[in-house]
């Protein structure tokens, strides 16, 4: 009996592992399929005249850092880009039943979108992560990237401010005709977002817009997010602003000190001293703009 048993579990194993390896020929022969002729610099439209639709959603994994001195947001985002190539289809029952693979993102046509309003020199995304193929030819892929995208800073109520940062994307190269974006949702996805222990995202709603440039005839589409986030106050209230009014209300003291005290003027330029040192602190905190002050900055000089 035992014997029986024996022989049942090592024909199972065997047809598991026979099974597994025609499974890997029939995606060998696949891919061979799919790539022996392809041609990964042309769009995949059956007619040219006809554009590609492109899906486009962004997930945010992390808000990474807020520099206020040079007016940068830095992020962690995941990009989802869904479209269909007509070049890459199969039935799944010629090849084993296999419905989808993975395939290298630099073999196949992509959608250049990128980051208008990046504040640094890489532009695009890189091209070493896979992309999703289903046998209707519907590719799903989802690079991640961190960007550094320019953000215009109004400091008016630090450290009690909320700022407005926008990221707008958009094919470099291919306008209305060729690609047409779909904004997938109607927000900035959030599920996957780590809490920043500085800043938090108020809201994050995307907009398209079909804009006619001044260079150019054409029509190109974008995607805009914007940001809306929080500055969280604690940690400048209880090392910053506590501090300079506990300093300030030390001058009322000296109304209480004799005419004849020699530590009059000594405690009054002390917290003269110490302003100025707080005012140094938030001139090296917040960016170096001349279009608004801070109102803790005109308390602290006034």
């Amino acid at each position: 009996m035992k014997l029986v048993a024996m022989w049942t579990f090592l024909l199972l194993l065997i047809g598991l592992q026979t099974q597994g390896g025609f499974s890997s020929k029939a995606e060998d022969r696949l891919f061979r399929k799919l790539f022996r002729r392809y041609n990964q610099f042309i769009r995949p439209v059956e007619n040219v005249s006809d554009p590609v639709t492109v899906e486009f959603e962004v997930s945010i994994s992390q808000l990474v850092k807020v520099d206020e001195v040079n007016q940068i947001m830095e992020t962690n985002l995941w990009l989802r880009h869904i479209w269909n190539d007509y070049k890459l289809r199969w039935t799944p029952a010629e090849f084993d039943g296999i419905e989808f693979i993975r395939v290298p993102s630099n073999k196949i046509w992509r959608p250049d979108i990128v980051l208008y309003n990046n504040a640094v020199g890489d532009f695009l995304v890189e091209d070493k992560t896979k992309a999703l193929l289903k046998f209707d030819g519907t590719i799903t892929w989802v690079p991640p990237a961190i960007f550094k995208s320019s953000c215009p800073m109004d400091i008016t109520y630090f450290p009690f401010d909320y700022q407005n940062c926008s990221m707008k994307f958009g094919s470099w190269t291919y306008d209305k005709a060729k690609i047409d974006l779909l904004l997938i949702g109607s927000k900035v996805n959030l599920k996957d977002f780590w809490e920043s222990g500085e800043w938090e995202i108020i809201d994050a709603p995307g907009y398209k817009h079909d804009i006619k440039y001044n260079c150019c005839e054409e029509i190109y589409p974008d995607i805009t997010y914007s940001f809306y986030i929080r500055r969280l106050p604690l940690f400048y209230t209880i090392n910053l602003i506590i501090p300079c009014l506990l300093i300030s209300f030390l001058t009322v003291l000296v109304f209480y000190l004799p005419s004849d005290c020699g530590g009059k003027v000594t405690l009054c330029i002390s917290v003269l001293l110490s302003l100025t040192v707080f005012l140094l602190v938030i001139t090296e905190t917040i960016p170096s703009t001349s279009l608004v002050i801070p109102l803790i900055g005109e308390y602290l000089l006034f």
